[in-house]
């Protein structure tokens, strides 16, 4: 405890008394001068940067559009950058941000595979202007090996390689995943570790431990995948594409437990996230839990009415279950979606019609069976459809004279 001597009673001397003094001119024009330097600095300040020191900056959106992708708001992220990039349609760090914003995005849910088109739309009009920006050709190659373009992926990596500049590692991941993706496993995981060793920020360090772990993966290096993709976790827990991945190399070991982890990290992350619902549906059925997997994929449904693929896990299960009359319902759900979202022919569920007619075959409903199989009929005339259903040409045995 400190004593102050001018209070304390423990004190051996007393403060002598003194005439109260009125403050003069001089101490009168300083304090003056004082609140008029700092009304001027103030107003100086104002006027340069819009917000007094320390303030956030309301015009800064590439650093807002930094900030929301840091705390995975990658839609925030995406709206801010776009703003930016509007007016100011050649900054690197927001067309960075952006690209990654909605290649991420289109990882972490069901129905945003248009992101990367839109990610490569962008990218393309950037190098269309600036042809030979070294830093936008990496971006560039990197929405490329998104959309699945991994040959014009390689060959602007490439070229953005030529020159050593701070986009090198971003080039070098794009090429490495392009490499992965035709099959090129041990060049795409060289390619791969070049870029972890030569990123120069933490959003180059991220992607490239990515592109690095798929390539673990896909040389049988499963632990090694997990450990990598850790890494990437560590610095931007927030990307759910990550905590997917990181499932997938997980099953790939038998682990289950940790599997279901980060499926359900994902869930906490994203409360109402469709893609994660559906991944733990299939991993209970795998896991024979029958009831659990139709809980998730009845959530599935609820969430996301118009995605044929949850309607058909949720077909499959009951069929499994040998509930043949939901399996039949939910599998009809399933192939009229896909007819009315027009999907291609050779891109269509086969099991959608197949099993559906097993089921109402199973049943013995046989006007429901003989429709749908002359559905699928029509659908197969395609010449790209593989799948073939045939019964004899009197129709279905259980069938025949009914």
């Amino acid at each position: 405890m400190r004593l102050q001597r001018s209070r304390s009673r423990l004190s051996f001397r007393q403060r002598r008394w003194q005439p109260r003094r009125s403050p003069g001119c001089a101490s009168l024009i300083f304090s003056a001068l004082l609140v008029m330097g700092a009304a001027m600095m103030a107003v100086l300040w104002m006027g340069r940067f819009g917000t007094p020191p320390n303030a956030p900056q309301k015009n800064d959106l590439v650093g807002a559009a930094q900030a929301a992708f840091e705390r995975g708001d990658l839609s925030g992220a995406i709206n801010h950058a776009r703003q930016h990039l509007a007016n100011a349609p050649d900054d690197i760090n927001a067309l960075y941000i952006l690209t990654r914003a909605l290649i991420y995005r289109s990882y972490s849910e069901y129905n945003r595979d248009a992101d990367r088109a839109s990610a490569l739309a962008i990218t393309t009009e950037a190098v269309t202007r600036n042809p030979n920006n070294s830093d936008m050709l990496a971006i560039h190659a990197l929405a490329l090996q998104a959309e699945n373009r991994p040959a014009e992926a390689a060959t602007t990596a490439e070229r953005a390689l030529k020159e050593d500049t701070p986009a090198s590692a971003i080039a070098r991941t794009a090429l490495a995943l392009a490499y992965d993706s035709v099959g090129s496993y041990e060049t795409a995981l060289r390619e791969s570790e070049r870029a972890v060793n030569t990123a120069n920020s933490r959003a180059a360090l991220v992607d490239a431990l990515r592109a690095q772990a798929i390539s673990q993966r896909d040389v049988g290096r499963y632990q090694d995948a997990i450990t990598t993709v850790d890494r990437a976790i560590a610095l931007d827990e927030h990307l759910l594409a990550l905590h997917f991945e990181r499932a997938q190399y997980a099953l790939l070991l038998g682990n289950s437990d940790s599997a279901t982890v980060s499926y359900f990290t994902i869930l906490t992350h994203d409360e109402n996230n469709v893609k994660a619902r559906l991944r733990l549906c299939e991993l209970s059925s795998v896991m024979r839990e029958r009831e659990r997997a139709v809980e998730y994929c009845h959530a599935v449904t609820e969430r996301a009415p118009s995605w044929s693929e949850g309607w058909y896990r949720l077909g499959m299960e009951y069929f499994l279950q040998g509930n043949f009359e939901e399996a039949q319902g939910s599998l009809r759900r399933c192939a009229t979606l896909q007819t009315l979202q027009n999907v291609p022919a050779a891109d269509r569920r086969f099991e959608c019609w197949y099993i559906q007619g097993q089921a109402a075959e199973i049943r013995g409903d046989c006007p429901s069976l003989i429709a749908i199989y002359n559905e699928w009929r029509t659908i197969a005339a395609d010449a790209a459809v593989r799948e073939r259903w045939t019964y004899p040409p009197e129709g279905p045995t259980g069938c025949v004279g009914r």
